[in-house]
């Protein structure tokens, strides 16, 4: 039951981001006096609408986003009536069409801040500048692993000890290749029974070069038992969350949305080579859990979050999925209020140089040369979603396990 709850509070979560995006060019399109036709959340056959103010607001069958129609978005609009005429966007200045066209993506961003300005204040947020660099915790023998999945007892000294490894060293190196995380070095360690490497460590001012004897144990892998290295140290608990105050939020959210903002630029330029793997989960391959969702597979894992009483991840996700549309939407191709913005400052530049060559202004550009170009991309952008939200059904991913 609490894991419907979640899904359903993440649908609506979505829900709310889209229209409030929509809102964005709705709201600046009055500012400035141009005519808003509808607004609508979904795209497809109305579900459900009123009107009021001339505006048409509905909701449509397929919930896959939303639109704000406004009358004159591109002079090519055959739809204008002698009534709108005064009121379309492609007369208005420049700088007043990227301000609407901007709207959405200023909304998320701003919708994205505040709330990890709230989780700051809450839950608290992760330090990305923290450092996470591997420092020991406690040295140890190593055990076997029983068939239970527990660890056996043990006697002696594990293998960094014994090659003189000691608590509140920094692990930085093995074989001279960088260790970033203990993660890291466990792994690093478990194919390598037996073997003796070279350790890298920090301590206080010096930097050492041990070499270790790597312990010979049994562990359970992939469901098997086998033969893996271990080295016998615990890593030091990490203290990177960190709560905060009104003031010091500002910062601390400013420095995280940037850090969330650039992975999500990294995200979206990943994107096209993550979508093979999405079709292959569909015929039974593992799903890449930093793969791309859908809104039912994101609103999936709300549901999971929900249910493990995990609430600032849940809206540190919601956060994460308004920054991704804002940079989504932000591409320089229709139909993505990039595309729009990218033509009026085509329109600009163009009429830049006229004007060095003492010619009028060329007027709004011919959007029907870009027709072709905003199908393709829309039929492309259709099928990929068609096959995530499969893929979000057959074989969802699952942050829990």
């Amino acid at each position: 039951m609490t894991n419907l709850l979640g899904i359903v509070l993440f649908a609506l979560g979505i829900c709310l981001t889209v229209a409030l995006h929509e809102a964005g060019h709705m709201l600046t399109a009055r500012a400035f006096g141009m005519r808003v036709r509808r607004f609508f959340i979904g795209f497809g056959p109305t579900l459900w609408s009123f009107k009021k103010n001339k505006t048409e607001y509905g909701v449509a069958a397929l919930p896959l986003g939303g639109f704000c129609d406004i009358a004159g978005m591109t002079a090519q609009d055959d739809f204008i009536t002698e009534e709108e005429r005064p009121y379309v966007m492609y007369k208005k200045p420049w700088w007043q069409r990227i301000i609407v066209l901007s709207g959405g993506v200023a909304v998320n961003l701003i919708l994205g801040f505040l709330i990890l300005f709230v989780v700051a204040q809450t839950a608290g947020l992760a330090n990305p500048n923290a450092d996470v660099r591997p420092v020991v915790d406690e040295v140890t023998c190593s055990a076997d692993q029983l068939d239970n999945g527990e660890l056996g007892e043990c006697t002696g000294l594990g293998a960094g000890e014994a090659a003189g490894i000691e608590v509140g060293d920094r692990i930085l190196t093995l074989n001279g290749q960088e260790v970033a995380t203990f993660e890291q070095l466990r792994e690093e360690v478990l194919v390598r029974p037996g073997e003796t490497v070279t350790i890298g460590v920090e301590r206080g001012a010096q930097v050492l070069e041990l070499p270790v004897t790597l312990d010979s144990v049994q562990r359970i892998v992939g469901g098997e038992m086998v033969e893996a290295g271990a080295i016998g140290l615990a890593q030091k608990p990490l203290d990177i969350i960190e709560k905060h105050g009104f003031i010091s939020a500002f910062p601390a959210t400013w420095s995280y949305s940037m850090y969330m903002l650039d992975a999500t630029v990294h995200g979206i330029a990943e994107f096209p080579s993550k979508i093979p793997g999405v079709v292959a989960s569909i015929f039974g391959a593992e799903r890449d859990v930093e793969g791309p969702m859908s809104v039912v597979g994101a609103s999936r894992v709300g549901g999971e979050l929900v249910e493990a009483n995990l609430w600032a991840a849940f809206f540190m996700m919601l956060a994460s999925l308004n920054y991704f549309l804002a940079l989504f939407n932000l591409i320089p191709l229709p139909p993505f209020d990039g595309g729009h913005i990218a033509v009026v400052i085509y329109e600009k530049i163009r009429d830049f140089f006229r004007k060095i060559q003492s010619k009028a202004p060329a007027g709004p550009a011919d959007y029907t040369k870009l027709m072709p170009v905003t199908y393709v991309i829309a039929a492309a952008l259709m099928s990929v979603a068609a096959v995530i939200i499969v893929a979000d059904f057959v074989n969802p991913i699952k942050l829990l396990g």
